[in-house]
């Protein structure tokens, strides 16, 4: 019986181990207000872009306006008894010669200019104080990205300050965005020893760790990232380190909390390639037909890969001499001591990824 055979195709591939995951932000943020009041406008629509310093909410500035109001008013009045205590200590000076004054009624008018400036500065510091409080009645986004709902509307008496603010939306950054997936134990080792024999780079160092992934509606690989944080233990309980990569997001397509599926680099050996129908399920093994002497075929257990190029990566259980049969696998009559007529066949990628 003619039967198409081949030897498989060596060839060095790269690995990319898959992982599951999901995206979040770069930077995200609580907007709250930092003093309290009565909210009087908003001035965004929920959900859409924002930039650093646009105006999101302006709380009622008429109490802040008082407060500034009053506070220059005390740092006049504090000018005035320093420039007053200013002219009692230069006329001082001149009595005190003349003995007209004494030395305690001098150093009395001097005590008063220290303590009239302490004043002025203690009076300038609280106007600053009211002015920042007037300018933080304008609530501004302290980062670009998207913005949630609103979470209180115009009318509603929020409280401010560190402690209790009230939230009034969130924002979180949408390009880039970050990818989130574990790492298993078994993995992260095989990782660290390929680091140490030179194969790989290290995932911590400064060299860039390519990563490619798809969202569940995605067969191709078209998002490219790296990897940009590992974390610095184990979880004892799971097994797994966390890990995470920077992935570009122009067409703002991707949001936080998306699921995706991810592939990593991991490293550059020398493989066999066969034709994936090349390979047959015995139980639970995997094997496949090659022509052995006398061209009878014979069952070869193997060890499988990923498919890189059309083509099933043979880990074990094949030598680059081996004959594979190609096709005939549906005849009944290519089975395990059968004899054959082999013709030569070729195995060629495919050249796209899998």
């Amino acid at each position: 019986m003619p039967v198409s055979v081949a030897e498989p195709l060596a060839k060095r591939v790269t690995q990319w181990d898959e992982f599951s995951g999901r995206f979040e932000a770069v930077a995200s943020v609580e907007v709250r207000a930092r003093v309290s009041g009565f909210i009087d406008k908003l001035h965004f629509r929920d959900g859409q872009l924002v930039n650093v310093g646009d105006l999101l909410f302006t709380i009622d500035k008429r109490p802040y306006e008082i407060a500034v109001e009053s506070a220059a008013a005390d740092v006049a009045r504090n000018k005035a008894q320093v420039e007053l205590a200013e002219l009692q200590v230069t006329r001082g000076a001149s009595l005190i010669a003349s003995r007209t004054i004494t030395e305690a009624d001098n150093d009395s008018r001097k005590s008063g200019l220290a303590v009239a400036r302490a004043q002025l500065k203690s009076a300038e510091a609280a106007l600053r104080n009211a002015e920042l409080n007037l300018d933080w009645t304008d609530v501004r986004a302290p980062l670009a990205g998207r913005i949630s709902d609103r979470k209180v509307d115009a009318g509603n008496l929020i409280q401010g300050g560190q402690q209790g603010a009230t939230l009034l939306a969130s924002i979180v950054t949408i390009d880039p965005i970050r990818f989130v997936f574990d790492i298993s134990e078994s993995d992260y080792i095989r990782y660290q020893r390929l680091y140490l024999s030179g194969s790989r780079p290290s995932d911590r160092g400064n060299t860039v760790i390519p990563v490619r992934i798809r969202l569940a509606d995605e067969t191709d690989w078209k998002r490219t990232g790296k990897i940009d944080f590992v974390d610095n233990q184990l979880g004892t309980r799971s097994g797994t380190i966390r890990a995470r990569a920077i992935v570009e997001n122009d067409d703002q397509l991707l949001a936080p909390g998306i699921f995706g599926r991810l592939q990593l680099f991991g490293g550059e050996y020398d493989a066999l390639l066969i034709p994936d129908s090349a390979v047959v399920s015995d139980q639970a093994r995997k094997i496949v037909f090659a022509v052995g002497e006398n061209d009878v075929v014979q069952a070869k257990p193997v060890t499988l890969g990923p498919i890189v190029d059309g083509l099933r990566v043979v880990r074990a259980g094949l030598a680059p001499t081996d004959r594979i049969v190609l096709d005939g696998l549906a005849n009944p009559m290519v089975r395990p001591g059968s004899k054959i007529v082999p013709q030569k066949g070729a195995i060629a990628a495919q050249n796209q990824k899998k």
